[in-house]
């Protein structure tokens, strides 16, 4: 095959707030890139850079796999779009398949909780200055489920459509709620009434202002369990 007609590799890219809602029949959400974040690559991406990527490209046609691996297919997405925060996906493991159920029981136990794009840079400028590079327009091929995603944020975050183990009940406390480990295994030991006995910021500052914003992040925690 002659040398210019030979495509170049796909990139990878790695999302800062990954999964962040994991449901029954292995039905997941979260981010599979975010917008305007430098990653451990020195790369961002634009606000709007996936648009005429998805335009050309139907979400049936976006392959979700394991590890960037073609040969571990794992599931199919049932959307993606852009918001203002990144690209917002919603996809379904298939558990039947020996790879699918594994990833969902892993999703669940909080061992999994990565995505990571399949792409190839269609439009992008590098910073002389800085170094880092601005990814204006890419060509969208694959999300992969990974086990270190190259932005942290990009995360799975709490289950749906199950009751939490106890586990993750304390990881959607430190996560959602911004409890200490140390608070959010009191909580899920004892109850909130735990906190009392506990020297923490809340209880210390002792102030209706600090009370009331630590209820409303306990709120959120809850409102990812009920919701939905």
């Amino acid at each position: 095959m002659p040398a210019n007609l030979i495509e170049p590799a796909l990139e990878t890219k790695y999302a800062a707030m990954a999964v962040t809602e994991v449901r029954g029949q292995g039905i997941f959400e979260g981010y599979a890139s975010l917008f305007d974040e430098v990653d451990s690559a020195r790369d961002v991406v634009a606000p709007g850079a996936f648009t005429a990527s998805l335009a050309a490209r139907r979400t049936a046609q976006v392959r979700m796999l394991f590890q960037h691996d073609p040969k571990e297919i794992v599931g199919v997405w049932l959307d993606i779009t852009e918001d203002n925060k990144g690209l917002a996906v919603r996809g379904q493991l298939l558990t039947e398949l020996t790879r699918g159920g594994e990833l969902f029981t892993l999703l669940r136990a909080g061992a999994l909780d990565g995505l990571s794009i399949g792409f190839r840079a269609a439009q992008s400028h590098t910073d002389p200055k800085t170094g880092i590079r601005r990814l204006d327009r890419v060509d969208l091929f694959e999300i992969s489920l990974v086990t270190f995603p190259m932005l942290r944020s990009a995360r799975i975050g709490a289950f749906k459509g199950t009751t939490p183990t106890m586990r993750e009940f304390e990881r959607l406390l430190t996560r959602e709620a911004g409890l200490t480990r140390s608070q959010a295994r009191a909580v899920t030991r004892d109850g909130l009434k735990a906190l009392d006995t506990n020297k923490t910021p809340e209880r210390d500052a002792r102030n209706n202002n600090s009370t009331a914003a630590f209820a409303a992040r306990i709120r959120q925690a809850a409102n990812c369990l009920s919701s939905q």
